[in-house]
Order: C-alpha cells, then structure tokens, then sequence
C-alpha cells in the first residue's frame, strides 16, 4: 500500500456512512467489484493514477466500466468524492481497507492454503472445519492456490501467520543442516 492511513480513513468513513443507512452488504459487493477490477487491469490503475488525464474524464470512465454491474448511488458518490478530491489513485487501496475492515467488522478471517496440487471440495471444506477449530467464534474465507514448487504438502497463511508444511521447505532445512555440519566439519 502506498499509502495505509489515508485508505484506512477512507474506507472507515464508508464503512460507517454504510453501517448507518443499512446499505453494508451492497457495497460490499461494489468495493469487491472495484478491488477485482484493480486487481486485473493494470490499465485501470494506470488511467486512475495518471496526471495527464482530467477528474471528469476519470470519472466518466469508471462509471462506463461500472455501468454494467449495477453499482449503488453510495458508491457512485463516493467515487465521485474521491475524484473530486483528488484522491483517485488511492482508490485500489481504499477498496482493499474497505474489504479489510469489513471482514474484521464481521470476524472474518482470511484463510490462504498453497499446494502442490489441486484440490478437492471435500479436502478444502474438512481443512475449513480444521481451522475453524483453532479460530473459534471466526467464519474462516478459504482462499486456495497452487504452486508447484511445493513438491507436495502445504503452505497455510492467516494474517500475520505463515505454517510451511511443503517437502521443498522440508528439502531446504535438510540442504541448510548439511551445509552447516560442512563448515563445522571444515573447522
């Protein structure tokens, strides 16, 4: 993040301006729309932070890349104030914290697992049921993905906590034990 504490403050005011006309759930929706669309358009994110490119050209072209997904007024507002404000560039960020403080409004916990392989439903909703056991009063957001230098085992990350139960880390401790006992052998 650029830019931490200006996101957070934003997003915290629209959180609160949600909360209070019973419109949290529908900006949601939007303030993922928007992360979404951040996330996979490096172009959107380049006009957005782009000084050469006018507010009210801005604006009409997030609102055409919006028109289609039925965003609430709130959230056009919003935007607009953004805008108007010269805060536009942050705009990736605010969506994030918005998302952020909503999960820790709800006790949400964001949950990434990393394999070798693909998995099955059933796995993912048993390790779910797993870690829900260890966050008790927490609904637990399983995000999966693969990578294959993982040879196999996993990579279990919450928050600030990160578990590496992957064979290659394994083969890396084992590589650092060998190299270590080398240069004691050499003394």
């Amino acid at each position: 993040m650029q830019n931490p504490r200006l996101a957070n403050r934003y997003a915290k005011s629209l959180l609160d301006l949600t909360i209070e006309r019973n419109s949290l759930e529908d900006t949601l929706k939007d303030m993922q729309l928007l992360h979404g669309i951040c996330s996979q358009s490096r172009d959107f994110v380049a006009m957005l932070k782009s000084p050469v490119i006018s507010g009210d050209k801005k604006q009409s072209v997030v609102f055409e890349v919006l028109k289609s997904n039925n965003v609430g007024e709130l959230t056009k507002k919003f935007i607009s104030l953004l805008i108007t404000k010269g805060r536009e560039l942050n705009l990736p960020e605010i969506a994030e914290a918005f998302i952020a403080q909503y999960n820790l409004l709800k006790s949400i916990r964001t949950v990434t697992l990393t394999t070798a392989a693909p998995m099955t439903d059933a796995v993912k909703s048993s390790i779910t049921a797993k870690i829900a056991g260890f966050m008790p009063g927490d609904k637990i957001e399983l995000k999966t993905a693969v990578d294959e230098s993982l040879i196999g085992g996993f990579v279990l990350e919450t928050e600030d906590k990160l578990y590496d139960a992957s064979i290659k880390k394994s083969l890396d401790d084992v590589k650092t034990k060998l190299l270590d006992y080398t240069y004691v052998a050499k003394m």
